[in-house]
């Protein structure tokens, strides 16, 4: 019986038939060539037709429907739209309560009034809530592509990166906490397949050190220690197994830290030395090969010069013309020792032969014998009252490292100048300061000062001659002793050297 009436209702069939009639049309409107605005034809439709419905059947809860066409005003068109629709439909409510031709119950205008306010709440609600993901949208919208533009930037960042590493000559090995590679580049790999392995498996060729004879321990190998996280710095390591072509490499490594501080990994950089130590090698072999070939007849050059010297007869002419020959003699000498030495030194073999000896009077003699080189450019010897120093030591080195201090001091000072010798005492060791008054020397010239043949660019061309070899023997002299030798100079006030000894030497 309630079909029936449903039927029967023209008001309730005249809203649903609108509400049909819109929702067919509307599939068949080309939307995309329309302008927006025209979309609110629909619920505005929607509503004229839900109104007439209700008003057919109130009972039936057409009602609750008008909510569908005001949440689309509201997320569609804004505050406008929500307003617009709430306004619209409330006027139709009230409008179409009014106008029936029964008049208007005291218990109707409550549901009204509700209405309005549901309608209301819901517009207000979908409007803000359409605002708010509007905004977030927009937002995840910048923050896309801010994310796109860094992830482009890492992803060319990370090409660079590793067209950098793969044009490098040397090794590099990047790994994580657990030590497995992350990155290895192409010198590396190329480095490693000589030996027949990988490139993230150092640990598995031959290892031995600088002498070429003693193999690495395993957990000593600084690939190993790099691993454990521990910082390697400039270790020269041979690869290879012995009788074979083997690789000399300088490895280094630094761990890396997370923002806690805690060990994140590290990085491995591993070049490839060998040429250069084969070069050294066979320059210091040429050195000493050329220095013993030339001992022995500048060693009888000059015994033949003395001989002659000895002769009274000589006219003075011919024995100033042998004295100077005899001199240059004595200084080619001098040089052919310091060439024997530092070959001697880099083969470890520099010999020493400890015996009590007086450092105070090893220093006054090598005043005495120097004293005449020095008068030829009226440089003086400031010397004050040494002490007594009894030492267990290798006198004959220690005359040497002081005859080479004095000479630099002589060689390198100004016309009329002075060097201050001083010899000072304690418990634990002896120090020994030669201060000329000369050039100086820039911080960047005393970079390399002990370094072997080295000779500062500002002297090279000069008058002043020598080999570069007397400091660097000189400080290998003071540390096989148990010491060391340093030095302090500014240019244009002159250079102090000061070698040290312990006192048990």
């Amino acid at each position: 019986m309630l079909d029936i009436v449903f039927f029967t209702n023209q008001l309730f069939l005249a809203g649903i038939l609108i509400i049909f009639v819109a929702t067919a049309v509307a599939a068949g409107v080309p939307w995309r060539r329309l302008d927006k605005k025209w979309i609110i034809v629909l619920p505005v439709v929607d509503l004229v037709g839900l109104v007439i419905a209700r008003e057919g059947e109130p009972l039936l809860g057409t009602t609750f429907l008008l909510v569908f066409p005001i949440i689309w005003l509201s997320t569609h068109f804004g505050g406008r739209g929500a307003l617009g629709g709430v306004v619209f439909t409330s006027a139709m409510l009230w409008a179409a309560g009014l106008f029936r031709t029964e008049a208007l119950q005291g218990s109707e205008i409550p549901r009204l009034a509700i209405v309005t306010i549901v309608l209301a709440f819901v517009a207000a609600t979908t409007h803000t809530t359409t605002k708010r993901a509007a905004a977030q949208r927009v937002l995840l919208t910048q923050q896309s592509v801010l994310f796109e533009g860094a992830l482009r930037r890492s992803r060319r960042e990370e090409r660079t990166l590793d067209e950098i590493f793969n044009a490098i000559d040397f090794g590099v090995v990047g790994f994580d906490r657990d030590a497995k590679p992350n990155l290895i580049n192409r010198a590396q790999r190329e480095m490693f397949s000589r030996f027949g392995a990988k490139a993230d498996q150092l640990g598995f060729i031959d290892a031995y050190h600088e002498d070429q004879v003693t193999p690495w321990a395993e957990q000593d190998r600084p690939f190993r220690r790099a691993m454990r996280g521990e910082t390697v710095d400039r270790v020269t390591v041979w690869l290879g197994e012995q009788g074979k072509q083997q690789t000399a490499v300088l490895v280094s490594a630094r761990p890396i830290l997370d923002e806690n501080n805690n060990y994140d990994g590290g990085v491995l950089v591993v070049r490839d030395v060998t040429a250069e130590l084969r070069a050294i090698k066979a320059r210091d072999d040429l050195v000493a090969s050329v220095s013993h070939e030339l001992r022995t007849p500048l060693t009888s050059i000059m015994g033949y010069l003395e001989l002659a010297l000895d002769d009274d007869t000589l006219d003075p002419s011919t024995r100033r013309m042998l004295e100077v020959a005899s001199k240059n003699s004595d200084r080619l000498l001098a040089l052919v020792a310091d060439l024997l030495a530092t070959a001697a030194a880099a083969k470890h073999e520099l010999a020493m032969i400890p015996a009590p000896c007086d450092l105070s009077v090893i220093i006054t003699d090598a005043i005495e014998s120097l004293r005449p080189v020095a008068a030829e450019r009226d440089i003086t010897f400031v010397l004050s009252a040494l002490p007594t120093v009894q030492l267990h030591a290798d006198a004959f080195r220690l005359r040497q490292v002081i005859d080479n201090l004095f000479s630099n001091a002589i060689k390198y000072n100004v016309a009329s100048g002075r060097i201050d010798v001083t010899l000072l005492d304690s418990d634990t060791q002896i120090e020994l300061r030669v201060t000329d008054t000369g050039r100086g020397m820039s911080p960047g010239e005393q970079l390399n000062l002990f370094d072997r043949f080295y000779r500062a660019d500002s002297v090279r061309g000069s008058s002043v001659h020598g080999t570069g070899l007397g400091l660097s023997i000189s400080r290998d002299i003071c540390r096989q002793h148990g010491g060391d030798l340093r030095l302090e100079s500014e240019l244009g006030k002159g250079t102090t050297a000061i070698a040290t000894l312990p006192r048990t030497s």
